[in-house]
Protein backbone atom coordinates (compact mmCIF):
# COMPACT_ATOMS: atom_id res chain seq x y z
CA UNK A 1 0.00 0.00 0.00
CA UNK A 2 1.38 3.49 -0.73
CA UNK A 3 2.34 6.28 2.03
CA UNK A 4 2.34 9.98 0.72
CA UNK A 5 5.30 10.52 -1.28
CA UNK A 6 6.52 13.46 1.22
CA UNK A 7 7.04 11.21 3.79
CA UNK A 8 9.15 8.55 2.26
CA UNK A 9 12.33 8.25 3.87
CA UNK A 10 11.28 10.67 6.65
CA UNK A 11 9.77 8.47 9.60
CA UNK A 12 10.97 5.96 11.75
CA UNK A 13 7.73 4.75 12.15
CA UNK A 14 4.43 4.55 10.29
CA UNK A 15 2.90 6.51 12.70
CA UNK A 16 0.95 10.31 13.03
CA UNK A 17 0.40 11.87 16.68
CA UNK A 18 -2.79 12.42 16.07
CA UNK A 19 -3.73 16.49 16.98
CA UNK A 20 -5.15 16.90 20.03
CA UNK A 21 -7.60 19.51 21.24
CA UNK A 22 -5.85 21.74 23.92
CA UNK A 23 -3.20 18.53 24.64
CA UNK A 24 -0.89 19.14 21.09
CA UNK A 25 1.34 21.90 21.53
CA UNK A 26 4.44 22.89 19.75
CA UNK A 27 6.85 21.04 22.36
CA UNK A 28 4.90 17.95 21.62
CA UNK A 29 4.49 18.42 17.47
CA UNK A 30 8.16 19.14 17.20
CA UNK A 31 9.11 16.47 19.79
CA UNK A 32 7.62 14.05 17.45
CA UNK A 33 8.68 14.86 14.15
CA UNK A 34 12.43 15.22 15.62
CA UNK A 35 11.52 11.63 16.75
CA UNK A 36 10.55 10.71 13.42
CA UNK A 37 6.82 10.40 12.96
CA UNK A 38 4.30 13.22 12.18
CA UNK A 39 3.62 15.78 14.32
CA UNK A 40 0.15 17.32 14.62
CA UNK A 41 -2.03 20.09 15.95
CA UNK A 42 -5.38 21.80 15.18
CA UNK A 43 -5.37 24.85 14.19
CA UNK A 44 -7.99 25.90 16.63
CA UNK A 45 -5.08 25.26 19.75
CA UNK A 46 -3.79 28.45 19.03
CA UNK A 47 -5.18 31.08 20.75
CA UNK A 48 -6.13 34.11 20.19
CA UNK A 49 -6.30 33.16 16.01
CA UNK A 50 -2.79 35.72 15.76
CA UNK A 51 -1.01 33.06 17.39
CA UNK A 52 -1.04 30.71 14.62
CA UNK A 53 1.69 32.26 12.68
CA UNK A 54 4.34 32.05 15.70
CA UNK A 55 3.28 28.07 16.13
CA UNK A 56 3.79 27.41 12.78
CA UNK A 57 6.87 29.81 12.26
CA UNK A 58 8.69 28.27 14.98
CA UNK A 59 7.91 24.54 14.01
CA UNK A 60 9.33 25.04 10.48
CA UNK A 61 12.40 27.01 11.90
CA UNK A 62 13.44 24.38 14.90
CA UNK A 63 12.66 21.40 12.45
CA UNK A 64 15.17 22.53 9.41
CA UNK A 65 17.26 23.88 12.34
CA UNK A 66 17.51 20.25 14.04
CA UNK A 67 17.43 18.47 10.28
CA UNK A 68 20.26 20.49 9.14
CA UNK A 69 22.48 19.62 12.58
CA UNK A 70 21.49 16.13 11.95
CA UNK A 71 21.34 14.60 8.25
CA UNK A 72 21.22 11.24 8.94
CA UNK A 73 18.25 11.35 10.74
CA UNK A 74 15.11 11.48 9.59
CA UNK A 75 12.30 14.51 11.02
CA UNK A 76 8.84 14.18 9.92
CA UNK A 77 7.06 16.51 8.41
CA UNK A 78 4.34 18.50 10.80
CA UNK A 79 0.51 18.73 10.17
CA UNK A 80 -2.27 21.17 10.97
CA UNK A 81 -5.74 19.74 11.33
CA UNK A 82 -8.69 22.29 10.06
CA UNK A 83 -12.28 22.05 11.26
CA UNK A 84 -13.64 22.59 7.78
CA UNK A 85 -17.31 23.00 9.32
CA UNK A 86 -19.17 26.28 8.41
CA UNK A 87 -19.13 27.04 12.53
CA UNK A 88 -15.82 27.22 12.04
CA UNK A 89 -15.04 31.11 12.36
CA UNK A 90 -11.39 31.36 11.72
CA UNK A 91 -11.47 28.59 9.01
CA UNK A 92 -10.60 31.31 6.13
CA UNK A 93 -7.81 33.30 8.54
CA UNK A 94 -6.29 29.83 9.69
CA UNK A 95 -5.91 28.44 6.59
CA UNK A 96 -4.23 31.53 4.68
CA UNK A 97 -1.70 30.79 7.24
CA UNK A 98 -0.74 27.58 6.42
CA UNK A 99 -1.39 27.96 3.00
CA UNK A 100 1.46 31.05 3.22
CA UNK A 101 3.66 29.49 5.16
CA UNK A 102 3.24 25.96 2.96
CA UNK A 103 2.43 23.26 5.63
CA UNK A 104 3.32 20.23 4.44
CA UNK A 105 0.14 18.57 5.56
CA UNK A 106 -3.10 19.32 6.39
CA UNK A 107 -5.88 17.17 8.47
CA UNK A 108 -9.61 18.22 7.85
CA UNK A 109 -12.22 17.34 9.97
CA UNK A 110 -15.91 18.07 10.54
CA UNK A 111 -16.97 18.75 7.11
CA UNK A 112 -16.24 19.01 3.60
CA UNK A 113 -12.75 19.28 2.51
CA UNK A 114 -12.76 20.91 -1.20
CA UNK A 115 -11.68 24.63 -0.60
CA UNK A 116 -9.09 23.28 1.76
CA UNK A 117 -7.88 20.53 -0.76
CA UNK A 118 -7.48 22.80 -3.62
CA UNK A 119 -5.55 25.90 -1.46
CA UNK A 120 -3.18 23.12 -0.36
CA UNK A 121 -2.50 21.57 -3.26
CA UNK A 122 -1.49 25.06 -5.05
CA UNK A 123 1.71 24.94 -2.79
CA UNK A 124 2.34 20.85 -3.53
CA UNK A 125 0.65 20.05 0.34
CA UNK A 126 -1.33 17.48 0.79
CA UNK A 127 -4.57 16.44 2.50
CA UNK A 128 -5.41 13.86 5.17
CA UNK A 129 -9.21 13.60 5.56
CA UNK A 130 -11.01 12.41 9.01
CA UNK A 131 -13.84 9.92 8.65
CA UNK A 132 -16.27 7.62 10.52
CA UNK A 133 -18.30 6.27 7.77
CA UNK A 134 -17.62 4.70 4.03
CA UNK A 135 -20.05 7.76 3.16
CA UNK A 136 -17.75 10.11 4.13
CA UNK A 137 -14.82 8.29 2.94
CA UNK A 138 -16.35 8.63 -0.34
CA UNK A 139 -17.29 12.05 -0.44
CA UNK A 140 -13.63 12.96 0.60
CA UNK A 141 -12.70 11.00 -1.83
CA UNK A 142 -14.44 12.46 -4.76
CA UNK A 143 -12.80 16.20 -3.16
CA UNK A 144 -9.69 15.21 -4.22
CA UNK A 145 -8.44 14.47 -0.31
CA UNK A 146 -4.84 12.63 -0.33
CA UNK A 147 -5.64 10.30 2.07
CA UNK A 148 -8.38 9.31 4.93
CA UNK A 149 -7.83 8.94 8.26
CA UNK A 150 -10.39 6.31 9.37
CA UNK A 151 -11.52 7.34 12.90
CA UNK A 152 -12.84 3.53 14.26
CA UNK A 153 -15.03 1.98 17.28
CA UNK A 154 -12.26 2.34 20.06
CA UNK A 155 -10.80 5.84 18.83
CA UNK A 156 -10.42 8.44 21.59
CA UNK A 157 -11.82 11.79 20.70
CA UNK A 158 -14.71 12.39 18.09
CA UNK A 159 -14.76 8.03 17.14
CA UNK A 160 -16.78 5.75 15.52
CA UNK A 161 -18.77 2.98 16.13
CA UNK A 162 -17.16 1.31 12.89
CA UNK A 163 -14.53 -2.16 13.71
CA UNK A 164 -11.12 -1.28 11.96
CA UNK A 165 -11.82 -4.62 10.24
CA UNK A 166 -14.73 -3.75 8.82
CA UNK A 167 -14.57 -0.32 8.10
CA UNK A 168 -11.02 -0.51 6.32
CA UNK A 169 -11.79 -3.34 4.39
CA UNK A 170 -14.93 -1.79 2.88
CA UNK A 171 -12.81 1.67 1.91
CA UNK A 172 -10.41 -1.10 0.29
CA UNK A 173 -12.75 -1.71 -1.90
CA UNK A 174 -12.79 1.43 -3.71
CA UNK A 175 -9.59 3.54 -2.61
CA UNK A 176 -6.57 1.99 -3.23
CA UNK A 177 -4.57 5.69 -1.95
CA UNK A 178 -2.73 6.03 1.22
CA UNK A 179 -5.23 5.50 4.75
CA UNK A 180 -4.35 6.43 8.45
CA UNK A 181 -6.22 3.96 10.87
CA UNK A 182 -7.22 4.73 14.31
CA UNK A 183 -8.83 3.03 17.24
CA UNK A 184 -7.23 2.10 20.40
CA UNK A 185 -3.89 1.99 19.00
CA UNK A 186 -1.01 2.46 22.15
CA UNK A 187 1.76 0.11 21.04
CA UNK A 188 3.85 -0.89 18.42
CA UNK A 189 1.96 -4.57 18.11
CA UNK A 190 -1.04 -2.77 17.24
CA UNK A 191 0.86 -0.19 14.50
CA UNK A 192 1.73 -3.81 12.97
CA UNK A 193 -1.57 -4.56 12.98
CA UNK A 194 -2.80 -1.93 11.34
CA UNK A 195 -0.45 -2.60 8.33
CA UNK A 196 -1.34 -5.95 8.65
CA UNK A 197 -5.13 -4.80 8.48
CA UNK A 198 -4.25 -3.00 5.29
CA UNK A 199 -3.72 0.42 6.36
CA UNK A 200 -0.48 2.48 5.60
CA UNK A 201 -0.17 4.85 8.51
CA UNK A 202 -1.46 4.45 12.24
CA UNK A 203 -2.64 7.33 13.97
CA UNK A 204 -1.90 7.58 17.68
CA UNK A 205 -3.87 10.02 20.01
CA UNK A 206 -3.65 8.56 23.56
CA UNK A 207 -0.68 7.45 23.60
CA UNK A 208 0.60 11.10 22.85
CA UNK A 209 -1.43 12.89 25.78
CA UNK A 210 0.47 10.63 28.56
CA UNK A 211 3.91 12.36 27.28
CA UNK A 212 5.64 14.90 29.05
CA UNK A 213 5.92 17.43 25.90
CA UNK A 214 1.98 17.63 25.99
CA UNK A 215 -0.19 20.32 27.67
CA UNK A 216 -2.17 17.96 29.92
CA UNK A 217 -2.71 18.65 33.26
CA UNK A 218 -1.15 16.57 36.01
CA UNK A 219 -4.85 14.96 37.28
CA UNK A 220 -5.63 13.98 33.53
CA UNK A 221 -2.05 12.13 33.13
CA UNK A 222 -2.63 10.08 36.14
CA UNK A 223 -6.45 9.50 35.18
CA UNK A 224 -4.95 7.58 31.86
CA UNK A 225 -2.05 5.87 33.96
CA UNK A 226 -4.95 4.44 35.87
CA UNK A 227 -7.71 3.51 33.66
CA UNK A 228 -8.30 0.67 31.16
CA UNK A 229 -11.27 0.23 28.06
CA UNK A 230 -13.97 0.14 30.86
CA UNK A 231 -13.28 3.66 31.90
CA UNK A 232 -14.63 4.96 28.35
CA UNK A 233 -17.71 6.55 27.98
CA UNK A 234 -19.19 7.25 24.83
CA UNK A 235 -21.86 10.05 24.31
CA UNK A 236 -22.64 13.38 22.43
CA UNK A 237 -23.59 14.92 25.54
CA UNK A 238 -20.18 17.34 26.14
CA UNK A 239 -19.86 18.40 22.76
CA UNK A 240 -22.56 17.94 20.27
CA UNK A 241 -20.97 15.30 18.85
CA UNK A 242 -20.15 11.27 20.07
CA UNK A 243 -16.94 11.38 21.84
CA UNK A 244 -14.54 9.35 23.90
CA UNK A 245 -14.36 10.61 27.85
CA UNK A 246 -12.80 8.90 30.76
CA UNK A 247 -15.46 8.72 33.59
CA UNK A 248 -13.86 9.54 35.99
CA UNK A 249 -13.53 13.12 34.41
CA UNK A 250 -16.92 13.13 33.90
CA UNK A 251 -17.57 12.22 37.52
CA UNK A 252 -14.76 14.90 38.70
CA UNK A 253 -17.12 17.43 36.49
CA UNK A 254 -19.96 17.00 38.96
CA UNK A 255 -21.81 14.54 36.30
CA UNK A 256 -22.80 10.53 37.15
CA UNK A 257 -21.45 8.99 34.07
CA UNK A 258 -24.70 6.20 34.62
CA UNK A 259 -26.90 9.10 33.78
CA UNK A 260 -25.73 11.75 31.83
CA UNK A 261 -29.33 13.66 31.11
CA UNK A 262 -30.16 12.95 27.70
CA UNK A 263 -29.55 14.98 24.37
CA UNK A 264 -26.48 17.13 24.00
CA UNK A 265 -24.94 20.72 24.73
CA UNK A 266 -22.00 22.12 23.62
CA UNK A 267 -21.62 23.87 27.20
CA UNK A 268 -23.25 22.74 30.01
CA UNK A 269 -23.89 24.96 33.16
CA UNK A 270 -23.72 22.09 36.36
CA UNK A 271 -23.20 22.48 39.80
CA UNK A 272 -19.75 20.97 41.21
CA UNK A 273 -20.34 20.01 44.68
CA UNK A 274 -21.86 22.76 46.97
CA UNK A 275 -19.43 25.67 44.91
CA UNK A 276 -21.38 28.08 41.94
CA UNK A 277 -22.05 27.03 38.49
CA UNK A 278 -19.52 26.36 36.34
CA UNK A 279 -19.01 26.23 33.01
CA UNK A 280 -17.75 22.58 32.07
CA UNK A 281 -16.64 22.06 28.26
CA UNK A 282 -15.59 19.17 26.54
CA UNK A 283 -11.35 18.36 26.58
CA UNK A 284 -11.19 21.07 29.13
CA UNK A 285 -12.74 20.42 31.90
CA UNK A 286 -13.89 16.57 30.61
CA UNK A 287 -10.95 14.77 29.61
CA UNK A 288 -10.99 11.84 26.16
CA UNK A 289 -8.91 9.11 25.55
CA UNK A 290 -9.29 5.78 23.09
CA UNK A 291 -10.23 2.17 24.67
CA UNK A 292 -6.23 1.52 24.00
CA UNK A 293 -5.62 3.42 27.57
CA UNK A 294 -4.89 0.10 29.45
CA UNK A 295 -1.82 -0.28 27.92
CA UNK A 296 -0.66 3.24 28.58
CA UNK A 297 0.89 3.24 32.38
CA UNK A 298 3.79 6.33 32.54
CA UNK A 299 4.68 9.05 31.05
CA UNK A 300 7.65 9.21 29.24
CA UNK A 301 9.14 11.61 26.95
CA UNK A 302 8.03 11.50 23.19
CA UNK A 303 11.49 10.46 22.67
CA UNK A 304 11.51 7.83 24.76
CA UNK A 305 7.85 6.89 24.00
CA UNK A 306 9.03 6.63 19.86
CA UNK A 307 11.85 4.25 21.03
CA UNK A 308 9.55 2.18 22.90
CA UNK A 309 7.20 1.76 20.04
CA UNK A 310 9.69 0.55 17.56
CA UNK A 311 10.95 -1.63 19.37
CA UNK A 312 7.71 -3.27 20.11
CA UNK A 313 6.99 -2.89 16.84
CA UNK A 314 10.24 -4.53 15.40
CA UNK A 315 9.41 -6.98 17.61
CA UNK A 316 6.08 -7.56 16.60
CA UNK A 317 7.11 -7.75 12.77
CA UNK A 318 9.92 -10.33 13.34
CA UNK A 319 6.65 -12.44 15.30
CA UNK A 320 4.46 -12.29 12.17
CA UNK A 321 7.38 -13.35 10.50
CA UNK A 322 7.85 -16.50 12.46
CA UNK A 323 4.12 -16.98 12.66
CA UNK A 324 3.94 -16.89 8.44
CA UNK A 325 7.21 -19.26 8.09
CA UNK A 326 5.33 -21.84 10.55
CA UNK A 327 2.67 -21.90 8.57
CA UNK A 328 4.12 -21.86 5.50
Amino acid sequence: MPIPPMLKGRLTLPVIAAPLFIVSVPELVIAACKAGVVGAFPALNARPREQLEPWVVRIKSELADYAEAHPGEPVAPFAVNQIVHASNERLAHDVEVCVRHKVPVTITSVGQPGEVVKAVHDYGGIVLHDVISVRHAEKAVEQGVDGLILVCAGAGGHAGTISPFALLSEVRRFWDGPVVLSGAITNGRSIAAAQALGADLAYLGTRFVATQEANTAPAYRQMLIEATAKDILYTPYFSGIYGSYLRQSVAAAGFDPDNLPTGSRRKIGVAISDGPATDVKAWRDVWSAGQGVGSVDDIPSVAECVARLKREYSAALAEFDRARFAID
